[in-house]
């Protein structure tokens, strides 16, 4: 069956409205939510302000969708009390109202951060196990899990993206690896809504000459990146963390902040 009835979560952050800007008119409801501020509905839109956190408004925001690309919750590192209410109350809350409202598909934005203490080389790929570098990574790791029972368990297809740094243009060397533009975001999320999948894994990033990551399961399901940090090289080499441990994980600075351990005991 097609899909026609789409929400985004966290639609008043910079990929939420890039996401909207992208989808709008493609589908015959286009559900919009988010705890700030947002625009106005436009045709084919509702805009539903909800809090994840908020169980019972999360079953209303999820009813008649088919498909959900889950952008929402704490965006970058912060508390346990931060992370654990937005990221891991509020996906389990977005999983079951999305059992009980007969979802079909959970894009889920998850984040290289699921993964930042592995190494920069070898390059990994979707099989590398969750190695957080953060308690927002942490998050992630868990999302990812979440993601696979509801995929086992309940039918539920699960997408999820291990995000790089999705922005505009590259800010220092690390994102010559990591980044993704936006419009290889589009490309990424048009896949996840329409390839034949039960549970995967994919990276999102753009056709990097550096990248971190072989991305080759995204290929296969009909991702085609088109943009290339290396763009920017020239004017980004050497603009670097400060922080060994920062230039040898593909966290980047997420890895430094609160570190206590010995770099080289991470392996």
């Amino acid at each position: 069956m097609a899909i026609e009835r789409v929400l985004i979560t966290g639609a008043a952050g910079a990929l939420g409205r890039v996401l909207r800007a992208h989808l709008r008119g493609r589908y015959t409801l286009l559900r919009l939510s988010d705890i700030a501020p947002m625009d106005p509905a436009g045709p084919g839109e509702e805009v539903v302000p909800a809090d994840l956190a908020d169980a019972p408004a999360i079953d209303r925001l999820l009813d008649g969708i088919q498909a959900v690309v889950h952008l929402g919750g704490h965006s970058v590192e912060g508390s346990w009390e931060q992370v654990l209410r937005a990221n891991i109350v509020g996906l389990v809350n977005l999983y079951e109202a999305a059992r009980k409202a007969g979802t079909e598909r959970v894009l889920f934005a998850s984040s290289n951060h699921a993964v930042g203490f592995h190494r920069r080389w070898p390059r990994t790929d979707h099989t590398a196990p969750p190695k957080p570098d953060s308690r927002y990574g942490v998050s992630k790791a868990f999302g990812e899990i979440l993601a696979r029972y509801y995929a086992d368990k309940h039918g539920i297809k699960g997408f999820c993206m291990r995000i790089g740094s999705a922005r505009a243009e590259p800010v220092d060397e690390r994102q010559l690896s990591t980044w993704q533009s936006y419009p290889d975001f589009c490309r990424l999320v048009d896949v996840g809504l329409t390839a034949w999948y039960r549970y995967e894994i994919v990276y999102g990033v753009s056709a990097n000459t550096r990248s971190f990551w072989d991305n080759s399961n995204a290929e296969r399901l009909g991702y085609r990146p088109e943009d290339d940090a290396e763009a920017w090289a020239s004017k980004l080499e050497g603009v670097k963390s400060p922080h060994l441990v920062d230039e040898l994980h593909v966290g980047g600075p997420f890895c430094s902040v609160d570190f206590t351990g010995r770099v080289e005991d991470i392996v």
